[in-house]
């Protein structure tokens, strides 16, 4: 079948909103390092889903609004 998924995430936004959250903030918040947070956000790493949970209580929403997951055809998971 050979379907890509594509992982994105919020992390950015959600810092913003968090008044401001600062990368350092989020990391010590979630247990994880500041330059874990910098790769997450730019894409380059995907979490653990221990820390993809950690970082959703880190901001008190639920993982699936700081994680999305897509087909590479567009199609929603």
């Amino acid at each position: 079948m050979g379907n890509r998924l594509v992982i994105t995430n919020n992390i950015r936004r959600l810092r913003f909103f968090a008044n401001e959250m600062t990368q350092l903030e989020l990391a010590e918040k979630s247990g994880a390092s500041r330059q874990t947070i910098i790769a997450l956000e730019a894409g380059k790493y995907l979490p653990s889903l221990e820390l993809a949970f950690k970082i959703a209580n880190a901001f008190s929403v639920p993982i699936g609004e700081v994680f999305e997951c897509k087909q590479e055809g567009g199609e929603q998971q």
